[in-house]
């Protein structure tokens, strides 16, 4: 048995309606994130936060603590009181990381899952001085040079690096992956030069490709992006199989009450419909989403069976 599925039958035991818990929140509330400031979870949080503020009549506050793959934000809030006012932001790295790492010190059994806020696809990204100008383009010379290229990650265990663990496998090519402790420096890198390429989202992006910093060869989602529709797919560019849409999504200590959770999903979603942060993350190429618990505990448990199972084939590591 995945030691997530003792996790099952709490996730899905979980409400969705928008109920309010009394006297809750009767502090301020904080948001942790395990990666530095200015990547994709860390934007995202902070759309988030003032809107949480305005709808639960508290401050929010976001926290980065970044470090080994968001371990340690994960095992912060896993083992923080269970009340509702210490609450993660992550991607799917939060169970990537129970394959991907012999040890951690939490399980999925120690969070509840609240709400996805949005999502983004993964954008295959380049710096402008490699002489590649298409996918079919970067295989070729990662073929012609085994080993010679690298990709950075927001660090190992994000859903950067085994993106890019997928990309390997489905072009078998070899490709030395550098981690980094979060979007921003692994993207300071790129546009450094330190590494040729990244696999990143648009919320990060969008302004160095717009100001031709770096060069998007191709989305790894299901579809081209409204904000970058000249960039194809990577199925349109010849590989398959590598579709990655990346969530942010709000978890809580696991034995959080009911109703406190029922009340943040609630504001979360209707922060995720609210015309102008709606508009904020459509215009950085995000997707607002805010379902329900179920919902979310449902992706949760894809995305378990999912990445276990990519992270085998690949044979993928935490550097």
């Amino acid at each position: 048995m995945h030691k997530l599925a003792p996790a099952i039958a709490i996730l899905t035991s979980l409400a969705a309606p928008v109920l309010y818990a009394q006297g809750y929140p009767a502090k301020p509330i904080r948001l942790v994130v395990g990666f530095t400031p200015g990547g994709g979870v860390d934007i995202n949080a902070r759309l988030l936060a003032p809107k949480l503020t305005e709808y639960l009549g508290q401050n929010v506050i976001v926290e980065n603590r970044p470090g080994a793959g968001t371990n340690i934000a994960n095992e912060f809030v896993a083992r923080s009181a269970p009340d509702g006012y210490m609450l993660l932001v992550n991607t799917a790295a939060v169970a990537i990381n129970l394959s991907l790492y012999k040890k951690v010190g939490y399980e999925a059994k120690d969070f509840t899952p609240i709400s996805v806020f949005s999502q983004s696809p993964n954008i295959l990204t380049v710096h402008p001085s490699l002489p590649v100008k298409n996918v079919k383009d970067l295989v070729a010379l990662a073929k012609g040079k085994p080993g010679a290229l690298n990709f950075s990650s927001a660090g190992s265990g994000t859903t950067q690096h085994l993106t890019g663990e997928l990309f390997k496998l489905r072009t078998g090519t070899s490709i030395v992956h550098i981690p980094y402790k979060g979007s921003a420096p692994s993207l300071t890198a790129l546009l450094g030069g330190e590494v040729e390429m990244t696999f990143a989202n648009i919320p990060a992006i969008s302004s160095h490709v717009k100001g031709k910093r770096l060069r998007a060869l191709a989305n790894a989602g299901t579809r081209r992006s409204d904000q970058m529709p000249d960039v194809p797919t990577l199925r349109e560019s010849g590989v398959n199989r590598v579709e990655v849409v990346v969530w942010y999504g709000v978890f809580a200590p696991a034995a959080t009450p009911r109703d406190v959770i029922n009340t943040l999903a609630g504001a979360i979603g209707k922060a995720a419909r609210a015309p102008d942060t709606r508009q904020r993350l459509i215009d950085q190429g995000a997707e607002p989403v805010g379902n329900s618990p179920d919902e979310f505990s449902k992706l949760l448990r894809e995305e378990l069976t999912r990445w276990a199972e990519v992270v085998k084939v690949s044979g993928a590591k935490a550097d």
